[in-house]
């Protein structure tokens, strides 16, 4: 008999421990699964290390006849070893992982929670991390919205001991902007109008998106009238025509108008006068070359210093002050360098 026994254990397969086997279902119940691995009995794997999450019974996962891998935790003691399927998964996985990364293909990550630094995601039941400053071009105050989301990333760490994975979003964000931007600066022109999306309001303008790439309107070509802060005209979100002033192909930088898409207000009131026309206004600042007249609210025209008074003088206020209301010509109206000069003289004549 221990002959028998003997040659027996020498016929089965040399098993190690902490290694992966395949083994062959023989039983089935709602808790466990028995497998048989060529070791002297069938081994119980818990419905626990059959999956994960756990599932309601082992019968959901495997089934009699089923070849399966299992990870060899231990071997001996009444129940004949531990084995997990679990386990075995991951570390398929973790090799997959590997040849991923080595032929430079992308993932799928679901992102399941957000973390100090960053966002867990699972990846083929792996977790996985992406850091706050890889999931996009720009900072995000709020990670939560990516939470359920399922985004397409690069692995740019793995180490299987330490069950380490990091990922990228941004590395891909990256080089779709440069397939983008190349794309654009190779046909946009300046001077032409393209339709965008307000993406980032700063206090210095606005970034607009034009087709996957940002370009800057400044605060100062937001609105023909003077505007305190960019978020009193747009807002995040917002769909609107811009004009193209400026492209520069090497530094990557386009320059925006808002503004520019639209008729200055400045010619519309203009338009309600001509040259030799007698009006009424204020005067609102003097200088040192005449005084400024508001003929409407936001619409001034210059009273040069030869055409305050008649006779000669050295200061504007030897003839007018602030506040005063005048009479004036219309001497003449420049819609190129929108200005138009005044006159208290000849308005007399």
């Amino acid at each position: 008999m221990e002959e028998l026994l003997a040659q027996a254990e020498s016929s089965m397969p040399d098993i190690q421990e902490r290694t992966v086997v395949e083994g062959t279902v023989i039983q089935v119940s709602r808790d466990e699964a028995y497998v048989d691995i060529g070791y002297k009995q069938e081994i119980a794997i818990p419905k626990r290390e059959l999956a994960y999450p756990a599932p309601e019974s082992a019968e959901d996962v495997v089934k009699v006849g089923d070849k399966i891998d299992v990870y060899v935790v231990s071997l001996g003691g009444d129940n004949g070893g531990i084995l997990s399927k679990v386990k075995a998964d991951r570390m398929v996985a973790w090799k997959e992982m590997e040849a991923v990364k080595e032929s430079g293909e992308h993932v799928q990550a679901q992102i399941n929670q957000v973390v100090k630094g960053g966002l867990v995601a699972s990846v083929n039941g792996l977790r996985g991390f992406i850091p706050a400053s890889q999931m996009e071009l720009h900072f995000v105050k709020d990670l939560s919205v990516y939470v359920g989301q399922t985004v397409e990333c690069e692995i740019i760490e793995i180490d299987v001991h330490k069950q380490r994975l990091v990922l990228s979003r941004r590395a891909l964000l990256e080089v779709e902007r440069a397939a983008k931007e190349d794309e654009i600066f190779s046909t946009l022109e300046a001077g032409t109008t393209v339709h965008g999306t307000v993406k980032r309001i700063v206090d210095y303008g606005a970034f607009i998106d034009i087709g996957g790439v940002d370009g800057l309107a400044h605060i100062s070509d937001l609105a023909w009238h003077r505007v305190k802060h960019p978020s009193d005209v747009l807002e995040v979100g917002q769909e609107l025509d811009v004009y193209v002033k400026s492209v520069d192909t090497e530094a990557k930088r386009i320059s925006l108008s808002v503004k520019d898409t639209m008729r200055d207000p400045w010619l519309d009131n203009a338009e309600k006068y001509a040259e030799g026309d007698i009006i009424e206004g204020k005067v609102i600042k003097l200088t040192d070359f005449g005084a400024f007249m508001e003929i409407e609210p936001g619409f001034d025209g210059l009273i040069p210093m030869g055409e305050l008074a008649e006779k000669r003088i050295e200061r504007a206020d030897e003839a007018v002050h602030v506040g005063d209301e005048v009479k004036v010509k219309v001497l003449r109206i420049d819609t190129k360098r929108k200005r138009i000069s005044l006159s208290i003289t000849k308005a007399k004549d």
